[in-house]
């Protein structure tokens, strides 16, 4: 077997029909199967995938996974993949049908490990005004890549999303499997487990690359496409990348590029001190832009209080923790629920912006 591909799911049976059948449109010229982790939907997933099974091209395996979390579905999937190269996306995608065609191709040409590639939209909605129209810090939010058209190396400044990875069968046994502690779970926006891993793969020396040509078109649906999903979204990634500061001390605004020694760097309340001179700045460019009518601008600016609100409630809570170690996120979607929602009442501006 030359290629699996693995796609975990989660009550989205209708999406899922979809990506199924861009999958079975895939122009593949080497043996190749297809896994649908089915992560404990209550839907009609399993049906959904058993009836496309009658007609796929290749094998297409029903698979369920009951430990629930997205890096969870992805494990018990590569676990029983059979393919020398495995390919990860989501159960909301379309492929093109060349996709694990350049796959092959960039791990062969780049001498790499692992690869990723663009991200593109498809529009569930209307586009809002204030979101960027080329890949960058929003684009995050909605799981969107485009570094451009030459292939870029991963772990300096770039890091893949797993909705369009394909990896060397050695390089997931040398660097591991996702952690499932950090990894997205229902009713939170949890979710550092791609870097986290690649901080692994680093280590382990393997190599990454962004391949251009690997394209897949991603559903961003309408319900995301508000002020309010951007500001939950920073709160969580700021939660996030303290939970990975908590595990492993990167630099938690941009963790593949750290070069700080955190032992030696001085701290208020848990937070590195460099922090709060990045949130001041921000809540000053946030006001300066507000009066000056730059709303778009205002509210990139906003975020960043939303993710250090985020960063600063994770590390009060881990101030009695021990380095090396974090919790279980299965505890957050309960615990966390009034702390959510008490952070996106706070993060609304004084103005009233939405």
């Amino acid at each position: 077997m030359r290629f699996s591909v693995v796609v975990p799911t989660y009550n989205r049976a209708h999406e899922l029909r979809e990506t199924l059948s861009s999958l079975s449109r895939l122009k593949v010229s080497a043996p190749w199967e297809v896994i649908a982790v089915d992560n404990n939907s209550t839907d009609e997933t399993r049906e959904v995938v058993l009836n496309a099974a009658k007609s796929f091209p290749v094998p297409l395996h029903y698979l369920f996974e009951p430990e629930a979390g997205r890096s969870a579905a992805l494990n018990a999937g590569i676990k029983a993949a059979k393919g020398e190269i495995i390919a990860t996306t989501d159960d909301d995608v379309r492929v093109e049908p060349d996709w694990l065609k350049q796959a092959d191709a960039g791990l062969a040409r780049e001498a790499c490990d692992f690869v990723g590639g663009k991200v593109l939209p498809l529009w569930g909605g209307e586009k809002p005004s204030w979101l960027a129209d080329q890949s960058g810090r929003h684009w995050s939010v909605i799981a969107l890549q485009d570094h451009g058209p030459k292939p870029v190396e991963f772990g300096t400044r770039y890091a893949p999303l797993g909705v369009n990875m394909a990896f060397k069968r050695k390089a997931l046994e040398l660097a591991g499997l996702w952690d499932t502690r950090i990894g997205r779970k229902a009713g939170t926006l949890l979710g550092q487990e791609v870097r986290e891993w690649l901080l692994r793969a680093r280590a382990a020396g393997l190599k990454g690359m962004y391949i251009p040509e690997m394209i897949v078109h991603h559903v961003i649906p309408a319900d995301r496409l508000n002020k309010r999903y951007f500001r939950r979204w920073f709160y969580w990634n700021g939660i996030s990348r303290a939970v990975l500061y908590q595990r492993s001390r990167v630099d938690m605004l941009a963790p593949e590029e750290t070069t700080l020694d955190f032992s030696k760097v001085p701290h208020i309340m848990g937070v590195p001190r460099y922090l709060y001179r990045t949130f001041l700045k921000s809540a000053a460019a946030m006001f300066k832009k507000k009066i000056a009518g730059r709303e778009a601008e205002s509210f990139d600016h906003e975020l960043w209080l939303c993710f250090f609100a985020g960063v600063w409630r994770q590390r009060w809570r881990d101030r009695h923790t021990p380095f090396g170690e974090i919790e279980d996120a299965r505890i957050y979607s309960h615990r966390d629920a009034g702390i959510q929602n008490s952070a996106e009442k706070a993060q609304h501006n004084p103005q009233g912006g939405q």
